[in-house]
């Protein structure tokens, strides 16, 4: 895997091409990611915390947009 770098890619020899689903180095995370169904079990504000019941995308302490949902 060379530690995620290029070397050559598609080269003029056969097959002259790069194959489909080559493993290759690109930027992974930072995407914005949407989920539904979640439930907002309470809300301190003394704590300045809102507890949600579900699953939630991203690293811990990371920063969440929490808004209603659009479809009903």
């Amino acid at each position: 895997m060379m530690h995620r770098r290029t070397g050559g890619v598609g080269g003029c020899s056969t097959p002259g091409r790069v194959w489909k689903n080559q493993k290759m180095p690109g930027q992974m995370g930072n995407a914005k990611r949407t989920v539904q169904n979640l439930k907002v079990v309470a809300v301190r504000p003394e704590d300045n915390v809102i507890l949600i019941s579900g699953a939630v995308p991203g690293a811990r302490g990371s920063y969440l947009v929490i808004r209603p949902a659009k479809k009903k």
